[in-house]
């Protein structure tokens, strides 16, 4: 744009400029030369009255000698030799005498002034002068120089004003973008500081109060989920209290192990929607590494590479398949795995990673009949790494309106929609059809993390278990 303004000022300045040098050019130069022709009129007509009253040589020598540019004024006196070196042509000069006819034209090497005088007698004489091509041009040259001067100053000016204009409107504009990209990234405290034009002034003002009513907004949807996860605290400890009267039967520790496991649950999902607002990859709060830890909980390594956190996708499906093989056992669900030996690598952290899986196998507990099979697959690819969960139940007869939250279908579409955010964050996709088992096949695709720089170090975050969510 700055480039652009500034070719836009020189090429309207430079029209204008040559719009009024070309013609003052012209005019100048015609001032010029009517200038000198006037001078060499007067000067003719001066001597007139001289010769009005004396033919003598000497005399009309000596008042010749007067004059301007002497050298160029010639007297033709008749029947005697002319008084000094003549450049006008006979024929002109015959004209001159016998018409008795002023003449005033231009001629080769300048410009002729004949001036016919009458004397007594009835007799005409001639004054002649010559104006050399200099003269007639005279000056010329340096006012076109100074008009040059002032043209190419005049373009000048105006596109440095123009450049400065234009870079402060770029200024203003790169700010504005650099601040809705980190806005985009997950920084919600960028800013931008209202500059320029009044529009990007206005555009500024109008950035910052969406960004902080934005803040705002998910502070507040973040305290909702906070507190609705902490009103689920009451049915659990009445849960808790049924266990201990459930103490001695052959449920009683499973049980109490599944409550367990949705009370730290919960507790992860109250400390995240609690601490200060920041973006994961998948849009999420994310926790430092000791950040919502609980004694006893166990830790995973997730490695954080320069661009995010990473993950080896194949080790935590594996722990979350083994987690959910056990109550496939009880509902007798043939359960089977095939994990890829290959690196698998995305960049997503651990807790990414296992809210999809416990997403897309819940959905199979949840919308299939128990005993229905289920397979659990990861494959590598040359630039990604696929999850596939598949089983033989029904299948999913709209995989469009599957993905819509909230749909009317007996789903809130929470947990593909996972999926396919964790998917699309790291450049895969997600994609639903029907598998050879007869059911669904949902497939994630994750693209390969970027190698971890040599010698870095793993940190370890919490892995999150959890029990079935919602399709």
């Amino acid at each position: 744009m700055r480039r652009s303004l500034a070719g836009v000022a020189l090429a309207v300045t430079s029209m204008v400029a040559l719009s009024f040098l070309i013609p003052l050019a012209a005019l100048v130069m015609s001032l010029v030369k009517d200038q000198s022709v006037t001078a060499a009129e007067q000067q003719a007509a001066a001597l007139a009255p001289v010769l009005a009253l004396t033919t003598d040589p000497s005399a009309l020598r000596e008042s010749a000698a007067s004059l301007d540019a002497a050298q160029y004024v010639v007297v033709h006196l008749p029947d005697e030799p002319a008084l000094g070196a003549s450049r006008a042509p006979a024929a002109l000069l015959e004209r001159a005498q016998q018409g008795r006819e002023s003449i005033s034209q231009h001629m080769t090497g300048g410009w002729i002034c004949l001036q016919p005088v009458v004397l007594p007698g009835d007799q005409v004489a001639v004054i002649e002068n010559f104006v050399p091509e200099e003269e007639l041009t005279r000056g010329v040259t340096a006012s076109w120089t100074v008009m040059l001067l002032l043209a190419v100053g005049l373009v000048g000016g105006s596109v440095l004003v123009a450049d400065r204009l234009g870079a402060k409107v770029v200024r203003s504009s790169k700010r504005l973008a650099h601040a809705s990209q980190a806005l985009g990234r997950g920084n919600l405290d960028a800013r931008v500081d209202p500059m320029g034009p009044r529009e990007l002034r206005e555009a500024g003002i109008a950035f910052n109060t969406m960004a902080h009513r934005m803040t705002e907004l998910l502070a507040v949807e973040r305290e909702l989920v906070a507190d609705l996860s902490h009103r689920l605290r009451t049915p659990l400890t009445a849960l808790h209290l049924a266990t201990e009267r459930m103490a001695g039967s052959p449920e009683s520790a499973r049980v109490e192990a599944a409550v367990c496991a949705l009370e730290t649950e919960l507790r992860a999902i109250i400390t995240a929607a609690r601490t200060p607002l920041a973006v994961g990859p998948m849009g999420q709060g994310m926790l430092g590494p000791d950040e919502g830890t609980d004694t006893g909980t166990a830790h995973h390594a997730t490695h954080l590479g320069a661009a995010g956190p990473r993950c080896e996708a194949a080790d935590v499906v594996r722990r979350r398949t083994a987690f959910w093989a056990v109550l496939a056992e009880q509902q007798n669900r043939p359960c089977s795995l095939d994990l890829t030996q290959e690196p698998a690598a995305v960049g997503l952290s651990e807790d990414d990673v296992a809210a999809v899986v416990d997403a897309l196998i819940g959905n199979v507990f949840r919308h299939t009949p128990p005993g229905t099979a289920f397979a659990v697959r990861v494959a590598r690819t040359a630039q990604a790494v696929e999850l596939v969960v598949e089983d033989a139940g029904p299948g999913i007869p709209e995989p469009e309106q599957a993905l819509s939250r909230g749909s009317s279908t007996g789903s809130s579409g929470l947990g593909l929609d996972i999926a396919r955010r964790a998917g699309s964050v790291t450049g895969g996709s997600m994609r639903i059809a029907r598998g050879p088992r007869g059911g669904a096949r949902i497939t994630v695709v994750f693209g390969l993390a970027a190698p971890l720089p040599s010698g870095r170090a793993p940190r370890a975050s919490r892995r999150r278990t959890g029990w079935p969510r919602a399709r």
